[in-house]
């Protein structure tokens, strides 16, 4: 670990950057358009009422990796020996490797026979069951009837949700073609263009992803994606006060468990985690579906883990795997709720399955930093190589259109080129002025030495009322750096307090920073 600026003649350690939040997610932390099986009444009706979480745990199974995955592992060990402009230029070759080759009638990642669809597939099937077999039926139909303009929305949207499920970007461009098509045959197509505004989010480039949104909605008020897509470009372009309203203007057109979690996580981000924590309480207690009940759990248990809840994170996390025992988040948070209790075992078997099956910057990062916790013999390899698969992914996120440097900065500051994290962070700082776009360019800030320069976007960044322990940790250290002993002092002990776990690496930074700092 590299020495940071001295403090009072004591020197004060650069060092990881705890997160409380995946980061690299962004809009994708929500899925498209989870099914509701029966109506909902507006979020204004369920305050008031709580729900206790589960208790049931059931153990996911262990698939084999799938080829897509392995193809990414065989890139970045070949990368790990390059320069970064070869990598990223070789990205094209790793997307061609992912996908076969695939097109719009491609490879629908499922061995057998598709199964033929008689009729155009309502979108609601994105989120009952198979989301291959979906692909495929879509594209069954579509050979037989290439110009029904809402299949091949509908498709469209359908590679959009494989992209985020998967962790694959190559499926982007599918999309895009996808929804091109459906938008040439029916230019105002509400959900090829609510499609479109979900893509554009998913690709980070909100302020297009807030245009689409808006020409949906003007066809059609009541699309429950283009609502939630608009909520989603909002928020992830710091524009929470109108995010606030869009979620309202939401409740009372779509009331339901895709418009209650974003309600909820706006009223995170401005600190009222009480009306987040019920809202999203409530939204369980009306889900019916296993993928509902799954994801509103994984949520309760997320914000459950940000406030340092980690029984009930873990609860929460037992009940989503109950209804579905492969859901990513619920398995990646269960892990890093093992970790912050200090079953550490239990948390590298599970981020490992996690990243066997999903190689997201955030996972493997957490990953790397598990390993280099751990400290045993092997490990800081196997950590180095955690780190060049997040280089490698996010080289063909680019590839695919996908605006990938808000991941960069926040990867490559401690696990990467420093000079590359801060300029990163200044060129996503200059289309989006959000708490988690705050908080990575002070971060890269203060690892490049600019501390007088990063104080004003961390403090920024805590601003809202969000309560995220890295964030503060960031802060902390960062006005420890800047000379300021009783504000970093105040910011590290609140870190620890709200989420002594935030981080294995972070925390016991936060740890020896108050102690050389005392």
């Amino acid at each position: 670990m590299t020495a940071g600026p001295v403090v009072a003649d004591r020197a004060v350690p650069r060092a990881p950057s705890g997160r409380s939040t995946p980061p690299f997610a962004g809009a994708a932390r929500f899925p498209l358009n989870p099914p509701r099986q029966r109506a909902a009444p507006p979020v204004r009706q369920l305050l008031g009422e709580g729900m206790a979480p589960g208790t049931n745990d059931k153990q996911p199974a262990d698939p084999k990796d799938d080829e897509r995955i392995t193809a990414l592992r065989r890139f970045a060990a070949a990368g790990r020996n390059w320069r970064r402009a070869q990598l990223a230029g070789s990205a094209v070759l790793l997307a061609i490797a992912l996908t076969g080759g695939a097109i719009a009638f491609g490879a629908s990642g499922r061995a057998g026979t598709p199964m033929a669809a008689s009729s155009a597939v309502s979108p609601a099937m994105l989120a009952s069951g198979d989301l291959d077999t979906t692909i495929a039926s879509l594209q069954a139909h579509l050979r037989t009837q290439p110009k029904d303009s809402d299949s091949w929305a509908t498709l469209g949207l359908a590679y959009v949700e494989q992209a985020r499920t998967k962790g694959d970007p190559s499926r982007y461009p599918q999309a895009e073609k996808s929804l091109g098509r459906a938008l040439r045959i029916t230019p105002d197509n509400d959900q090829a263009l609510a499609g479109e505004a979900a893509l554009a989010a998913a690709r980070h480039q909100f302020a297009p992803a807030l245009s689409y949104a808006d020409r949906a909605l003007k066809q059609n008020p009541y699309n429950a994606g283009a609502l939630s897509s608009r909520i989603d470009a909002l928020v992830e372009l710091g524009r929470y006060d109108d995010a606030a309203k869009a979620a309202d203007l939401a409740d009372r057109r779509k009331p339901g468990v895709p418009v209650f979690t974003r309600y909820a996580y706006v009223r995170e981000l401005r600190g009222d985690v009480k009306t987040a924590r019920q809202v999203l309480r409530q939204a369980l207690s009306t889900a019916t579906s296993k993928g509902d009940i799954a994801y509103v759990a994984a949520q309760l248990g997320l914000l459950a883990w940000n406030q340092g809840d980690y029984r009930s994170a873990l609860d929460y996390y037992a009940r989503a795997l109950t209804a579905d025992e492969n859901y990513l988040p619920a398995l990646e948070g269960r892990a890093r709720a093992q970790a912050a209790t200090g079953d550490r075992a239990d948390a590298v078997k599970g981020m490992e399955l996690v990243v066997s099956r999903y190689p997201l910057p955030q996972p493997l990062v957490e990953l790397g930093e598990l390993y280099e916790d751990r400290g045993a013999e092997g490990d800081k390899a196997k950590a180095e190589d955690q780190y060049a698969l997040v280089e490698a992914w996010i080289a063909l996120a680019r590839a695919n259109g996908v605006n990938a440097d808000l991941d960069t900065a926040l990867a490559a500051a401690d696990h990467g080129d420093k000079g590359e994290a801060l300029k990163a962070a200044r060129a996503e700082w200059a289309r989006r002025h959000t708490v988690h776009t705050a908080d990575a360019l002070a971060w890269a800030l203060h690892v490049n030495g600019k501390d007088e320069e990063a104080l004003p976007y961390a403090r920024r960044a805590t601003a809202t009322g969000y309560r995220n322990a890295s964030f503060l940790y960031h802060q902390g250290m960062i006005e420890l750096a800047d000379g300021d002993r009783t504000a970093g002092r105040a910011a590290l002990t609140e870190a620890l307090d709200l989420n002594p776990g935030f981080s294995p690496l972070g925390a016991r930074a936060a740890r020896k920073a108050l102690e050389a700092s005392k």
